[in-house]
């Protein structure tokens, strides 16, 4: 069965989807994609703490999505990388 990959914005890694934490600039505001069905832009990340560092120091979510990225959703993406590790 095949299993889409998609590549993490700070790193470039291809992964599986499951493997990932999808962000998505929806009309509504940024939000974490958990089920990864929202609509709008989206941005994939490794779920590594050393990722989710990167890429809150550089922004790069903020480049990636073309929008200011909230404080509120780093912090969320810094405790699930926590989580996972």
């Amino acid at each position: 069965m095949h299993c889409p990959e998609r590549m993490c914005v700070v790193c470039k890694k291809r992964l599986s989807k499951g493997e990932l934490v999808r962000v998505v600039a929806a009309p509504d505001g940024v939000k974490i994609d958990a089920d990864g069905k929202l609509q709008g832009r989206g941005a994939y990340l490794c779920k590594e703490s050393v990722c989710v560092e990167r890429c809150i120091k550089k922004k790069v979510l903020d480049r990636v999505l073309k929008t200011e990225v909230p404080s509120e959703i780093y912090e969320a993406l810094r405790t699930f990388a926590d989580r996972q590790n």
